[in-house]
């Protein structure tokens, strides 16, 4: 008879300890890294090609956005079942099943001819995409052992960090190059190179037997799905002047609140409670959710910035935008080698700090600017999330139980995830409603009367109706300036306001929980 836990639930016995023995770890680093990297990039390589797709299959602007919709909520009620799914299959082959899904569900989003097709194709790719980060994750930290840990982190952080800020240059490339279909179409060699290394060299797990909590499942679901489609159709519908995102807002709170009653009364819950007893792990996804929130929220922001008030090309924006990435990747060169030498606090708190600068040199922008002040701030806020997302990523696993680790990385990228969507309908909306502040705040001092509008028709050579469109042009450009200038500024403000957290952290103890040897995969 199977060993139960205190609570009644099964408990999956710990595998034999390896970690350090595990053959052809470079090539599983380096496929499981594909898949990653593969993964990541969908979630913004399609933007860019929204436009083309709506045209070729027929959508309305308001239909199209479903194709991001779809994606995201899928992934996102997905993702915490990925622990389950590790247990009941076996990680190897959950592992390779997702990698195999993904690249047939991408091809087929290519291939699409209507909007159907294309909504349900990538609910597919969403899916399959759900448990390849979070397993990434958790194989990274079985092959090493603990002391390699901040060096496999910095790895996995380089691929979940790197992959938003190439998404839209990639995908505006080949866009431009090729077509919209393409965008998937590139998951095909990523994906099989990754396939080819997984099957021949992924170490074979077998599967262990657990229980499935289908109602704790179905009220995570029902939260994590309402909450998202909140939301990503929020803006769209003027928020809560709709009844849909109130009944959204609501099945949302319900859902949570259910959950939360299950699982702390139920005895084989569908994630334990005792995985939220871990402080570190706990204040981790925290700041998981805010490092989600300004990572992503930067990148929404800066491209149509870019774009439609400096003017830039989208393959520029991209090129002008790439310095971000460079720095991300000096960071977790450096940080790599830090982690286990210095206290990962004090990196978290350098981290948060460089991000926050480079937020107040991007309160600075102006219409009048050149490329430089972009370049620099993108150069230190890509050291900065850097610094921050490796040891942070390291401690939030440090102190807690192996047995917990699939279903807590699990959580680890929904937090990312959803603190992702939050950030971006935050800034989008204050964005949105900025701009027409500042607007009417111009607008106010101009007049037909104003002296100044004589004065700029006369300089021009232009009659009245041109200056006045002259005129409108710059300040409409003035206003969303202004407005992005805010947003900048609110995401200082909340960076400053989580660095206190990083104080409630711990370092790990002598043979506590991540201490203890590591199994060659869990």
């Amino acid at each position: 008879m199977s060993a139960t836990t205190a609570r009644g639930a099964p408990e999956r016995a710990p595998a034999p300890a390896s970690g350090v023995d595990v053959p052809n770890k470079g090539i599983i680093t380096a496929s499981i890294m594909l898949a990653t990297i593969m993964q990541v990039l969908d979630t913004t390589i399609a933007n860019v090609a929204l436009p083309n797709m709506q045209g070729s299959l027929g959508a309305a602007q308001d239909q199209i956005t479903w194709v991001l919709t779809s994606y995201i909520v899928a992934a996102a009620i997905m993702t915490p079942v990925t622990g389950w799914l590790s247990d009941r299959f076996g990680l190897s082959r959950l592992f390779i099943v997702s990698v195999a899904g993904f690249v047939v569900a991408s091809m087929a989003c290519g291939l699409s001819t209507s909007l159907e097709e294309m909504i349900a194709f990538r609910l597919l790719q969403g899916l399959f995409g759900a448990a390849l980060v979070p397993l990434s994750q958790t194989v990274l930290l079985n092959i090493n052992p603990k002391e390699k840990h901040g060096q496999a982190m910095a790895i996995w952080g380089a691929g979940i960090m790197v992959g938003p800020i190439v998404g839209p240059t990639l995908g505006g490339w080949l866009t431009e190059t090729f077509n919209w279909r393409y965008v998937f179409f590139v998951n095909l060699p990523i994906g099989l190179l990754a396939l080819a290394g997984m099957i021949a060299f992924l170490p074979r797990t077998m599967p262990r037997p657990r229980g499935f909590d289908f109602f704790g499942f179905a009220m995570l679901s029902l939260a994590i799905g309402a909450f998202q489609l909140m939301l990503d159709r929020g803006e769209q519908v003027d928020w809560f002047a709709s009844p849909e995102i109130w009944i959204e807002l609501g099945l949302a709170i319900t859902g949570a609140w259910l959950f939360v009653l299950h699982i702390t009364g139920t005895k084989a819950p569908f994630i334990d409670p005792q995985i939220f007893r871990d402080r570190n792990f706990v204040t981790a996804l925290v700041l998981i959710f805010m490092v989600g929130a300004l990572l992503l929220s930067g990148l929404a922001l800066l491209p149509p910035m870019l774009q439609n008030i400096l003017g830039y090309p989208v393959v520029t924006s991209g090129l002008v935008l790439a310095p971000r990435g460079v720095g991300t990747m000096i960071s977790m060169i450096l940080v790599g080698r830090l982690v286990g030498k210095v206290d990962a606090r004090l990196l978290i708190l350098a981290g948060l700090s460089l991000t926050a600068l480079s937020l107040w040199q991007m309160s600075g922008f102006s219409i009048l600017m050149d490329r430089t002040p972009i370049v620099v701030s993108g150069v230190v806020q890509g050291l900065g999330l850097g610094l921050v997302f490796v040891p942070l990523s390291t401690i939030a696993f440090a102190t807690l139980p192996q047995r917990f680790r699939t279903d807590a990385t699990s959580l680890f990228s929904l937090l990312r995830n959803i603190g992702s969507s939050v950030g971006i309908s935050i800034v989008s909306t204050e964005l949105a409603h900025n701009i027409i502040v500042n607007r009417a705040e111009l607008t106010s001092r101009l007049t037909p009367f104003n002296p100044n509008l004589d004065a700029m028709g006369a300089g021009t050579g232009l009659g009245p109706e041109a200056t006045l469109a002259m005129m409108n042009q710059s300040v409409q450009a003035q206003a969303a300036m202004i407005a992005y200038v805010d947003d900048f500024k609110l995401m200082m403000i909340v960076t400053l306001a989580v660095m206190p957290l990083v104080l409630l952290m711990r370092g790990p103890k002598a043979g506590a929980g991540g201490g203890a040897p590591h199994a060659a995969l869990d």
